[in-house]
């Protein structure tokens, strides 16, 4: 009995993905719950696993092509001593599904298809915009077909910006040069990194912390706080998570995102925490991180942490988020001004420690030093708040006390 492996949902506004790579082959048998193939989104990688054992039969959609929630990937001969039929016809091309074309010569395109046809998410935003396949220009898809990403990055553009001319032929260049097409996530953080520098009023300020005091707790509680709460370390990050929403509480408008023409504040802190992956930076969200405790921070980082390695992050994690933290520090930056998560308002830019001679009572000091960066849109965000809001965070973390006395 054949199966037909389909494209699962992939998650909150996301429908359409890209096949990354077939872990098995037509005519290989499978055992039931094991991967078939690797769909790439704009988010995340996605395994889809083998509903039951068998043979995969037929393969409908080549690595590279574009497909949609619901479009049919594969074919499974179900069954232990299921065996390959016979070739036949091509399979049918399922509806949403764009392969790459295969032919075994030149074939004439029909007139009526357009060279830049927008997929079906690009061609509901595009009708409601107002925008037509020519303003956008060629597409990132398979055979130059607009996606999403494309329009978004488009509509992103400054007005007095001209749509991109289509691609002209690669550039001829040295032999030692590479070429590696970008992945889907790659040019979703690039799109939306440019679509921040485009729509927010992006400002950063900066101040510097003493750690000393954050880090000779840490040091006198660590192995009890790693003994109680079952092996969850204690670290640093916890102490900016929780300084972060002892400020955003203060100043709410740090925590708001912009609607139209309205300023949306929110009651709770969705956190979220930059980590790298091995397909770039990702930003899984601590859902109602204000209600946690230091422990429960802990172990959400490092949960989050193991999984964005492995590349098993949920899709739903990695969206609703409110504010946002990074940490360049870990890869040894002593100063940096990160971007803009949009709609978020805020991100604060935690960097190296580094021991420093600071003025202490009138005399100098050798003291833990770290550089903090806020970058806030000034359209809802005022300079004296960022400052403001900075200084608190500052505050909490030189003297922890007042995060157990709510100061």
């Amino acid at each position: 009995m054949a199966i037909e492996i389909k494209v699962p949902a992939l998650g909150e506004s996301v429908t359409t993905a890209t096949v990354a790579r077939w872990i098995k082959q037509a005519g290989e048998t499978v055992a039931a719950d094991e991967p078939l193939v690797e769909l790439e989104t704009d988010k995340v990688t996605v395994e889809v696993n083998a509903p039951a054992a068998g043979v995969l039969a037929t393969i409908v959609v080549a690595e590279g092509g574009e497909v949609e929630v619901g479009a049919v990937l594969a074919l499974l001969e179900a069954g232990a001593g299921a065996v390959l039929p016979p070739p036949g016809p091509a399979a049918y091309p399922p509806a949403g599904v764009h392969p790459p074309p295969r032919p075994s010569g030149p074939v004439a395109r029909p007139a009526e298809q357009p060279v830049h046809a927008p997929l079906p998410a690009a061609a509901k935003i595009m009708e409601e915009q107002g925008v037509g396949a020519a303003q956008v220009g060629a597409g990132t898809g398979k055979d130059g077909r607009i996606t999403k990403g494309d329009v978004l990055e488009f509509l992103a553009r400054p007005a007095s910006v001209p749509a991109a001319p289509a691609p002209k032929a690669p550039r001829v260049g040295d032999v030692r040069e590479e070429r590696v097409r970008m992945t889907r996530l790659r040019r979703t953080i690039a799109a939306r990194l440019k679509e921040a520098q485009n729509t927010a009023a992006m400002l950063t300020t900066f101040n510097e912390v003493d750690m000393s005091a954050a880090m000779a707790l840490r040091a006198e509680y660590r192995d009890a706080f790693e003994k109680k709460h079952g092996g969850v370390r204690l670290g640093l990050m916890s102490f900016f998570v929780k300084a972060t929403i002892a400020a955003l509480k203060e100043f709410p408008a740090v925590n708001a995102e912009i609607d139209g023409e309205e300023i949306v504040y929110k009651n709770f802190v969705h956190m979220g925490i930059a980590v790298g992956g091995p397909n770039g930076l990702v930003v899984p969200v601590i859902r109602d991180a204000d209600q946690l405790s230091f422990a429960g921070v802990e172990k959400a980082i490092a949960d989050f942490g193991r999984r964005a390695r492995d590349g098993a992050l949920k899709l739903d994690e990695l969206s609703g988020g409110t504010f946002s933290i990074t940490n360049g520090g870990v890869y040894g930056s002593l100063m940096s001004t990160p971007i803009l998560n949009p709609p978020q308002s805020g991100i604060l830019g935690m960097h190296k420690i580094q021991d420093r001679p600071v003025a202490i009572g009138g005399k100098v000091e050798i003291r833990p030093m770290m550089y903090l960066a806020l970058s806030y849109d000034h359209r809802v965000v005022d300079g004296k708040e960022a400052v403001s809001f900075l200084v608190r965070i500052k505050e909490c973390v030189e003297d922890p006390r007042r995060l157990l006395l709510d100061l």
